[in-house]
């Protein structure tokens, strides 16, 4: 940065620029008589790439030299790294991910620092040009890469970059991403919803049926399904919550409504089922207990 003017102190002012290659004890000067210059380049052709110099800037003017600054470390210019990464090796996690894993490069195969890595992807039926890239930092070797297409083949290479570009890639590894799960219309949940009576048992005999009534937990409008049986099944869809009602109904009219019953939403991850079984479907039984309330019809 350069030195304001209330603090030049005179005419006259200007740089003094020292530096030499790090680790020995002379130093080179040259001097930039500019009071507004903000660098100075040395050129030097044989100079290696990424090369630490050691650099110190001193001030002077017509009454003499000032103090240098502190010695900081610069490099000159890298290249981009000249070897590929090693062992990359790619597994699927799910039907839209993917994780890829790689060693760098052996030690001083390349000329500069590697700032990162680079993983391109692409499917197998896309060009290799079109691959999506997903870049890295620092010295994490692995990452992951989502939204893929499930049950789809795909190639997977990784090069290193630095400021100077990117280093050649590595051989590509193939991965075949996972079957997507079955859908939740294919697949619905099944819901038993058992019935207990609170008053004496032999009140059932004056029930005629026992309306089911349910609802998706966000929408208003209810169906219903009638049983005269102490049970029914229902078949709901996944991923949705649901609320339960049950309430008697004999020729005296509509009994008292049982607590709602609140079915939660079932991943299809909890749903797939095991074993020789070939449906995806579960089981869940919902209980509810109901006060009967029956008006007496006179036979008169």
């Amino acid at each position: 940065q350069t030195v304001p003017e209330e603090l030049q102190n005179g005419g006259g002012f200007g740089y003094v620029v020292a530096f030499r290659p790090q680790g020995t004890v002379s130093w080179m000067q040259t001097v930039v008589a500019s009071p507004d210059a903000a660098r100075y380049v040395f050129r030097n052709e044989s100079l290696p790439p990424f090369s630490p110099y050691e650099v110190k800037v001193g001030v002077y003017n017509n009454k003499g030299e000032g103090s240098f600054s502190p010695v900081t470390v610069v490099y000159s210019a890298e290249e981009e790294p000249t070897r590929a990464p090693t062992t990359v090796l790619a597994r699927s996690i799910s039907a839209s991910d993917v994780e890829v894993s790689w060693a760098p490069p052996w030690e001083n195969q390349h000329k500069g620092r590697i700032q990162g890595y680079e993983v391109r992807c692409w499917r197998h039926d896309e060009k290799e040009e079109n691959a999506r890239r997903i870049r890295t930092v620092g010295n994490q070797t692995s990452t992951k890469v989502s939204n893929l297409r499930g049950n789809a083949l795909y190639h997977l290479a990784v090069r290193a970059y630095n400021t100077a570009g990117t280093g050649p890639s590595s051989a590509a590894v193939n991965v075949t991403t996972k079957k997507p799960r079955e859908s939740c219309q294919t697949s619905p949940c099944r819901v038993s919803v058992q019935i207990y009576q609170a008053q004496p048992f032999y009140l059932i005999f004056f029930v005629r049926f026992f309306p089911v009534l349910y609802r998706w937990n966000r929408d208003s409008s209810t169906s219903v399904i009638e049983t005269n049986k102490t049970s029914v099944e229902l078949s709901l869809p996944f991923e949705e919550d649901y609320i339960i009602e049950i309430k008697p109904f004999s020729d005296g009219g509509d009994g008292s409504s049982s607590e709602q019953i609140r079915i939660p939403k079932i991943s299809n991850a909890y749903a797939r089922g095991s074993g020789s079984s070939t449906s995806s479907a579960c089981t869940l039984s919902a209980l509810s207990t109901i006060m009967i309330s029956l008006t007496a019809r006179s036979s008169l």
